[in-house]
Order: C-alpha cells, then structure tokens, then sequence
C-alpha cells in the first residue's frame, strides 16, 4: 500500500478520532507514536467462522476497522479457519462443541460479502490463519506454549470461574489464545482489534511479538452490543441476534423485540447516533418525556437504513405499523402454490415458516398460526380453504396461499 495522503490532523488529534467510542487502547501513546512515523499500520481484526452469520454486534467492530481503512492504513481482516476447529473460550462458562471442517468452510463462505456490508472490502486483504497454523511443526507448538504460563491462563474470568467451580477445561482450549497470538506475529500486525472479551487474547499478543522482535501490537477494543432479550452478548447461538443478512422487515421487527432498558445502547453502537442524541435519548427515558415506543421504531427504522436504505426502512416501518401494531394483513407477500400439500404443517414447513413438521405443530398448538385472520387450533387441521388464503405465523410472517 502506498503512503497515505497528508492529513492536516496532528497525529494525535487521529489516534484520538481513531479510538472514539472504544473501551480499551493498550495504548494511546504508542498508536500516536506509530501514526507519528507517517507509514501506514498494519492493523486486522480476526473472526472465527463459528455460524454461517454475520450480526449488527460484529458490525460495531467491523465499523472500528473501516475507521483504519479510512485513514489510509493497510488492513487486514482474518478469517479464522484454523483456530474456528479449537473454538474460543472466552465468555463460555462450558466447553464448545468442535466444528467439522463442512461446517466451517460452509459458515465462512459469505463472510466476505457479509462484511462488504460495513467494509469497503476493495481497500481490506483478506486472509486465513491456517495459511499459517496449519504447518506449526509440534516442536514450533510446543515452543510458543512455553511461553505462557497456566497461573497466566488462569487469570481469565471464564477459566478462572470454571476452575473455582470445577467445570472441566480442556487442554486445547488453553492453545487458542497462544494460536491467536501467533496471528499477529505471523502478520507482523501494529494494531489488533476486537470486542470486549476478546482482550485477554489481544493483549497476549504482546509479548509473544516481543519473543519474535517485533514491537507489541496496539490493542483496542469495543463494547459488545447485547442481544435482542437485552441481557447475553449478541449470538447466533442464543438465538438473539440480528443478522446482517436479515431482511427489513425481520430486521426492524427484532429490533422492536428489544427492552427499553437497553435503547441508548443499540443508538449508540448499534446505529451510531452522535452522543448528544444518545444522552437526551437516555434522559427522556429515565423522566418518562419521551416514549419508549417511537424511539424504539426511530433505531428500528435507522437500523433498517443502515444495510437496507432508507426506502427499505420507511417501508419496514410502514409495515410494522399496520401488521403489528394495526393488525392489518399486508397488501403484498410472497405466493406458495398448494400443490397437492394437503395438511396445514406441511403448507407451513414449505414456506419456510418453521424447520419440521413437528415445530410447525408446537406454533400451531400455542396459537401462532392464522389463516385470513382466524387462529387455527388444530396440529392435525388441513387445509381447506377453496381459494387463495393468507397463512400467518407469528406477526411478521405472511404467505398467500394459491390453489
């Protein structure tokens, strides 16, 4: 990468801009100090291919990246297809079920495009860590874990947690951090980025780049955004996400799922509101001049914006509006021909409303299923109507269904 063109900022009044919003620099001085030498910093972030989806949590980070890119900085982002097969400890208060090599080739697939989302992906380098891990001799294994102790280990929260309490903690899950560490060294990275958790396993970067002869990474970290029930971190796995693939509609109806407790939150990292806007925000919450509901649709609806447009989110909201809070059936859904289905669980699995025919049943029995507006009763009902009929689940899926 070339030089980048002359900024009239002090180096600074860059570091500063760089890190706003961030909870950990480890640190300023030295990213000032780097930024001061007027050569680009090689800066990555590492994501582990642990589901098939991107959500707006990783975007908080992924924004922090562009940042870099930004500022005319040769960025990286990593794909952690190596150490994916060891899975990160960090925040587990129990071991992580291991990934077959299918299933994270098939999660990593999009990731790319996934982050295109956030990043201009034409100025970031996309790499892999098993271009490296993959041929570490068991002598080079065994030399960088000697180079971290188990008290050292031990100082982590979730294995400090699950050693007091006697939860078993493999051996290997004390090789992922050593493995991130290597990353940096292999890429001979200036700074590292990642989410709150991740800092135990950003600053052990340091001194394994030291034992290399490089000087240490800068590390910086972001708070994590909280998932949609407003307590967990934002997971695929817990189900509490809001995916960057999502559709408008899916995406703005999640997003009115999340408490009010938590508003300021999601207009701050999630849709970058200015810190004014989130301050008032938080006030009027807390004396009750504001509500909760149309501040709620207001993050919804620029949340929507965000990877959708802005014609996208007014129309999401639109429809919020009249199926949810209305009760009104949309004007337009997608069709599914009847073709021969002749059981109401079936006609449901087929428009991709639920993943087997027995979870079609549990929607139907807790009263989640309508057709033209009446709820249907019966896990066992067929289907009856004579002409086009609209299938609800839920409140935010429609199909019609055509003879």
């Amino acid at each position: 990468m070339t030089d980048p063109t002359p900024n009239p900022r002090s180096a600074r009044e860059r570091a500063l801009a760089l890190v706003d919003g961030c909870d950990h620099v480890e640190t300023l001085n030295e990213l000032t100090e780097r930024i001061e030498r007027g050569q680009p910093l090689r800066v990555y972030l590492g994501l582990d291919p642990t589901s098939p989806d991107l959500h707006i949590g990783h975007a908080v980070v992924l924004r922090l990246l562009q940042r870099f890119v930004d500022d005319g900085h040769d960025v990286i982002l990593l794909i952690g297809d190596f150490t994916a097969r060891i899975g990160d400890p960090s925040g587990r208060n129990a071991l992580r079920p291991p990934l077959s090599d299918e299933q994270i080739e098939a999660n990593m697939q999009t990731y790319a495009a996934q982050a295109g989302k956030v990043l201009d992906m034409s100025r970031v380098t996309l790499r892999y860590n098993s271009e490296w891990l993959s041929k570490l001799t068991f002598s080079e294994i065994y030399k960088l874990l000697s180079l971290t102790t188990v008290a050292q280990m031990l100082e982590r929260n979730d294995f400090k947690e699950r050693y007091e309490t006697g939860t078993p903690i493999a051996l290997h899950e004390f090789v992922y951090p050593v493995a991130v560490a290597y990353d940096s060294v292999a890429m001979h990275v200036d700074v590292e980025l990642g989410g709150s958790d991740q800092l135990f396993n950003l600053l052990i970067s340091r001194p394994y780049q030291v034992q290399a002869g490089q000087e240490p990474e800068i590390c910086i970290t972001v708070p994590l955004l909280v998932g949609v029930d407003g307590h967990k971190k934002m997971s695929k796995s817990t189900g509490n996400h809001i995916a960057l693939t999502d559709p408008p509609n899916d995406m703005f109806g999640k997003t009115m799922r999340i408490p009010d407790e938590v508003l300021p939150e999601y207009a701050r990292l999630a849709v970058r509101w200015p810190s004014s806007q989130v301050d008032a925000l938080a006030t009027g919450l807390k004396n009750g001049s504001i509500s909760p509901m149309d501040e709620k649709k207001r993050i919804a609806e620029d949340l929507v914006a965000l990877y959708h447009g802005r014609d996208a989110a007014r129309a999401a909201r639109d429809r919020f509006e009249r199926t949810i809070q209305r009760g009104e059936i949309p004007a337009e859904m997608p069709e599914l021909p009847l073709a021969g289905r002749s059981k109401l669980v079936d006609l449901i699995v087929a428009a991709g409303f639920a993943e087997s025919k027995r979870a079609a049943a549990r929607l139907i029995g807790e009263g989640g299923v309508r057709i033209d507006g009446t709820v249907a009763s019966d896990p066992s009902a067929r289907w009856t109507a004579e002409g086009p009929a609209v299938l609800q689940v839920g409140s935010r899926k429609f199909a019609r269904i055509v003879p």
